[in-house]
């Protein structure tokens, strides 16, 4: 199920449902002062990966995604722990086409990131015995700014509790799952340069296989990648060099 198709189910729910005035943010009582924040953040990161994936300075990219990624889920932390924001529309306005250069970032930022792009994650830490997948910094960034960007068309159209009640949604629902998976990758990189221990051979660990071995870790072949060859080139050096 797409996250507008799911949300359209979920938003009819709500509607179905009575809730009290208190929940239901419209221009009246919307706290224009968090909106507007949210917004901000929401704007900075959109922004800041955009210029990331141009590769014009390719040697601070995994420090400045690090640092975006962190702000950006300070917001979804914020949008988390609110109460459930409710539109003031029942149905979805129409935000026009969706941009047409998310294909482009995403490549951008994959040959920025390449040979760290690929990682391994555990897709929900509550299900039991669950193997690590294959995934891709790019992919994850790429995903997060489309959905962004969808709630960004409603808050320039004045529709400022529908783009809240979207950044939630996707929030919960998609984009803080792939920013919290990007940035565990993207401090466990530092944390490998910074501390000087070297990065398991990166070869065989691909999206397009599982990332399970035989006795359910990651295959890893013999030698290793060291961080400082890869810390160098993407602006991070190991410790007391």
């Amino acid at each position: 199920m797409s996250d507008i198709t799911q949300a359209d189910s979920t938003r009819a729910g709500l509607a179905q449902a009575p809730r009290p005035e208190a929940h239901r943010l419209s221009a009246a009582a919307a706290p224009d002062d968090f909106a507007v924040q949210i917004a901000d953040q929401v704007e900075s990161f959109i922004l800041a990966v955009t210029e990331v994936a141009k590769g014009d300075e390719p040697a601070s990219a995994v420090p400045y995604l690090l640092l975006e990624v962190s702000q950006l889920l300070l917001a979804g932390g914020r949008l988390g722990a609110h109460e459930d924001i409710v539109p003031d529309e029942r149905y979805e306005p129409d935000t026009g086409p969706e941009p047409d250069d998310v294909d482009a970032l995403r490549e951008g930022l994959a040959r920025l990131l390449d040979p760290v792009d690929v990682y391994s994650e555990v897709f929900d830490p509550y299900v039991p015995r669950q193997a690590p997948v294959a995934c891709r910094i790019s992919d994850d960034m790429a995903d997060v700014v489309t959905d962004l960007r969808h709630g960004m068309a409603h808050y320039r159209a004045g529709r400022t509790s529908e783009a809240l009640w979207w950044w939630q949604f996707s929030y919960l629902s998609n984009w803080g799952t792939s920013a919290s998976a990007a940035l565990r990758a993207l401090q466990s990189l530092i944390a490998h340069v910074r501390l000087d221990t070297p990065l398991g051979e990166l070869d065989g660990l691909d999206t397009d296989s599982g990332a399970a071995g035989d006795d359910g870790e990651l295959e890893r072949e013999a030698g290793a990648v060291m961080a400082a060859e890869i810390g160098v080139p993407l602006g991070i050096k190991p410790n007391g060099s």
